[in-house]
């Protein structure tokens, strides 16, 4: 039998007097704990959801991996390469892809009697993955895009479209300047999207890869590049690799020369911003932690000091200081635990709640999204409840050595 595991659960299951000091100190250590568990929990579900959700829009609007012309790549200026269907498969064939697709990007002004607006029109054509797109629309619908023919149609966010007062289903005028030439197109609106990822909403419109790349004057077979999406963000950069040692400094059959760029590299200041959000986790994992040992630790030195007199019982009865020192972390063992209980409740109750209801609201101009996501990573909850309890238990081991310092025929006389 485990004596010290015992003792602890015979402590614990006490009732006792109501108007003992540890009373309350129990209810405050288990209190803090909670507490603690609780905002890491939060804490960590929304980071992760915010990280991934951001990420998922700017990759929405591109892609992991943009193959493309190295002038392009290197510069703002749209030069065509031309990727037919083996480089396709050469792409395509690369560890982690989940799906490539072509497109083609031309500067332009939308114009309606009364106001206009620039744009970037990105063609795309029938490998278009509409998955990101269709589901931030909010009027009208996706239309089928072609590399083949100019349908005419295209689809705005609704920042344009509330600019410039149009709705789905109406036509607009489009001008394109290419070499001192204006191009005029008509369009008709045949969806409106918005994602709020302003930098974005602002100037991309979705059109035909055909008319795209009939507005730039280039060959059948150019394109501004092709974008890449990987199966896990995790193995980014070995696809990324791949392209660098396979694909960068090859030449297609008009002499232009093919360069990759990923995400992180093309849009440096918004990763380097979700990266920060993970240090502000971390000092919040800290603080919480500090809250729940001390908590802790402050609740256990009241608990020995207030049963100063069975410890000295124990001792006179050949108890070791090791074995009493184990019943006390063991009777910590279960504040903690319960503490760590009410703590995950709290805090997957909190998540849940706003995940299904939405409750917090953001503004979307300021932080790209309309409420605060949440993601609940199980493994994640896992490891913050181990290390929770790891560490509170660990903090209480120099607090418990004040047990030797305890002698029976002084305890004797201790109140």
């Amino acid at each position: 039998m485990n004596l010290p595991l015992f003792i602890a659960r015979r402590i614990h299951s006490d009732k006792g007097d109501e108007r003992k000091v540890s009373r309350p100190a129990i209810r405050i250590a288990t209190i803090g704990v909670a507490i603690g568990l609780a905002v890491m929990i939060v804490s960590v579900c929304v980071v992760l959801g915010f990280k991934h959700t951001i990420r998922d829009k700017v990759v929405g609007f591109g892609s992991h991996i943009t193959v493309g012309n190295f002038m392009s790549i290197q510069s703002a200026d749209e030069e065509p390469i031309a990727i037919d269907d083996s480089m396709m498969q050469v792409l395509s064939k690369a560890p982690g892809v989940a799906h490539v697709q072509r497109y083609t990007m031309k500067q332009g002004i939308l114009k309606t009697d009364n106001d206009f607006l620039g744009i970037m029109l990105k063609g795309v054509d029938e490998q278009f993955d509409t998955t990101f797109i269709g589901s931030n629309m909010v009027e009208g619908r996706m239309p089928l895009w072609s590399s083949a023919e100019s349908r005419n149609q295209i689809v705005v966010s609704k920042m344009m479209a509330d600019k410039l007062g149009i709705k789905a289903g109406e036509r607009i005028f489009a001008y394109f300047f290419d070499n001192g030439n204006v191009r005029t197109r008509r369009f008709t609106i045949s969806g409106i999207y918005e994602t709020n990822l302003t930098m974005f909403d602002k100037n991309i419109v979705f059109g035909d890869l055909h008319t795209a790349r009939k507005l730039n004057g280039w060959k059948d077979d150019q394109v501004s590049g092709a974008e890449v999406t990987v199966s896990n963000f995790e193995q980014l950069d070995k696809t990324a690799t791949y392209y660098i040692n396979m694909v960068n400094r090859t030449t297609d059959h008009y002499g232009e020369t093919f360069s990759s760029v990923t995400i992180k590299n093309a849009q440096p200041a918004i990763f380097s911003w979700l990266d920060l959000l993970d240090l502000n986790v971390w000092i919040i994992l800290g603080l919480m932690i500090c809250v729940a040992g001390i908590t802790m630790i402050s609740g256990l030195l009241i608990i020995i000091l207030e049963r100063t007199n069975m410890i000295g019982v124990l001792k006179a009865l050949g108890a070791t200081n090791t074995t009493i020192r184990h019943t006390f972390l063991w009777f910590a063992v279960f504040i903690i635990g319960r503490g760590m209980l009410f703590g995950n409740i709290i805090g997957l109750g909190l998540v849940l709640l706003q995940r299904f209801t939405g409750l917090v609201k953001l503004e979307p101009a300021t932080y790209y999204v309309s409420t605060v996501p949440v993601e609940i990573n199980l493994i994640y909850i896992i490891l913050i409840n181990l290390a929770t309890l790891f560490i509170s238990v660990f903090v209480l081991i120099a607090p418990s050595y004040l047990i030797s310092h305890i002698h029976p025929a002084k305890s004797m006389r201790y109140e």
